[in-house]
């Protein structure tokens, strides 16, 4: 090892902890795990999140965007405005900064990603009002 560097750190799946998405910024049954930030001058942190049938994401923003790359299911997303949208295990979104915007699970189909954000002034996240049933079972955009 050269002088002056630090040992990779590995946290082992039996190590990672799982928690319950808070009822204030989820709807349905929402688990997170291995949720991280790293420490500085990385800005960087994340989680794996799974989402049951119906469940989503209260309206959100990152204030240097998000990437989520999904790892189980169907989901559903929108950026405020925009379409409602439909992905796939496999895929891979981005949600550029600022932009307010939800996702979640399908009615009948559960989804897992992996949330990637970088914190600004010690935030990756606003949260603010839930989505409607209204807004979530609004039809999906064609094409």
């Amino acid at each position: 090892m050269q002088k002056g560097t630090i040992a990779m750190d590995i946290t082992r799946k039996a190590e990672l902890k799982t928690v319950d998405g808070a009822s204030d910024y989820f709807t349905g049954k929402v688990t997170i795990t291995g949720q991280f930030q790293r420490p500085a001058p990385s800005r960087v942190g994340g989680a794996i999140v799974h989402f049951e049938p119906g469940a989503r994401t209260a309206w959100h923003s990152h204030p240097a965007g998000q990437t989520l790359i999904v790892t189980e299911g169907v989901g559903w997303t929108q950026i405020e405005g925009g379409p409602k949208l439909e992905f796939r295990a496999g895929d891979v979104l981005w949600c550029p900064a600022e932009h307010k915007h939800w996702h979640g699970a399908t009615p009948h189909e559960g989804m897992t990603h992996i949330a990637i954000q970088e914190s600004v002034d010690g935030s990756p996240v606003t949260w603010m009002e839930k989505v409607t049933d209204a807004e979530y079972l609004a039809p999906l955009a064609q094409g």
